[in-house]
């Protein structure tokens, strides 16, 4: 019984991760058929609120006076978390336009030394010996998943500065979605941090939309990223995380990683030599050194 739950909860954070990982490709691709990045995110957006809300819905029909409203508070703390799930989107959008997909992820991926210098910052105390093995070793496998060292490579600063970017706002996301009204349901959180995210979003995109918005983006490429992005993962990863607990969710949700890079490579044709896919295995590791549990003797 408990294996068949942990194996339920790997392929719901396995195929969240997954979704994840395909995301940046489709955005590129939107953006060769001359997409702008306010018209990309402002479509996911959009689209994702109405499919998130359908679904919150739904839930309220079937379960009725189960469903825990969320409070006032509830609503206004999920929402300016949400603020860093906007920027996170739109830092990512605005890295993929001038640097490849699979560099772009690997900056993402930051996130993982991010995290444990900022829970070194809230919480006061040292990360573990453990913690800073996975971080140097995530550093070392940056360095090779970009190339740094051969500079074959000409990356534009504006794609490294945007990566970077997003790999902060995601680490505020991760922390702020496990802490922040975790006592209703998933669709309920995902709907008011999607509208937080929204208010970055259409400001981002009154700001720098100086031609007509092509509405043509929401049938052609809005359904495919909100499904991908803001409306299959989070459920499905909210789904699986309690049946496989932080440690091996974590693990599995790596997937991202050489999914999005598989997908740069067989459908945009992005060249990725052995180096990086060294430097991509060893940030893998590093998050799973970082996830797994050693027993001490005592």
């Amino acid at each position: 019984m408990f294996e068949n739950k942990v194996l339920k909860g790997v392929l719901l954070v396995g195929f969240g991760a997954t979704s994840y990982g395909m995301l940046a490709t489709f955005v590129k691709m939107a953006y060769m058929e001359g997409y702008t990045t306010a018209e990309v995110t402002t479509s996911q957006f959009i689209l994702g609120i109405i499919g998130i809300l359908i679904i919150n819905l739904f839930q309220k029909n079937k379960n009725k006076d189960k469903v825990v409203k969320a409070t006032k508070k509830n609503i206004f703390n999920l929402m300016l978390a949400g603020t860093s799930l906007g920027m996170t989107s739109v830092f990512y959008y605005l890295a993929v336009k001038y640097i490849p997909v699979s560099i772009g992820i690997v900056l993402l991926m930051q996130t993982v030394w991010m995290g444990v210098l900022l829970e070194m910052i809230l919480e006061k105390k040292i990360p573990s010996t453990q913690k800073i093995v996975s971080v140097v070793i995530v550093l070392v496998g940056t360095v090779l998943a970009t190339n740094l060292i051969n500079n074959e490579i000409q990356l534009d600063w504006h794609g490294i500065m945007w990566g970077f970017l997003a790999a902060a706002s995601f680490t505020t996301t991760m922390f702020t979605a496990n802490r922040v009204a975790t006592g209703i349901s998933s669709a309920q959180r995902s709907l008011y941090m999607l509208l937080g995210g929204a208010i970055i979003v259409f400001s981002f995109s009154i700001m720098t939309q100086t031609t007509p918005f092509n509405f043509a983006i929401f049938l052609k490429w809005g359904i495919v990223l909100s499904l991908f992005g803001t409306i299959i993962p989070p459920l499905l990863m909210n789904a699986g995380f309690p049946l496989t607990g932080i440690g091996l969710g974590s693990i599995v949700s790596a997937l991202e990683l050489p999914v999005s890079v598989m997908m740069a490579y067989f459908l945009l044709n992005e060249n990725v030599i052995l180096v990086q896919w060294i430097g991509i295995i060893l940030i893998i590791l590093a998050i799973v050194l970082m996830n797994i549990k050693f027993k001490t003797s005592k």
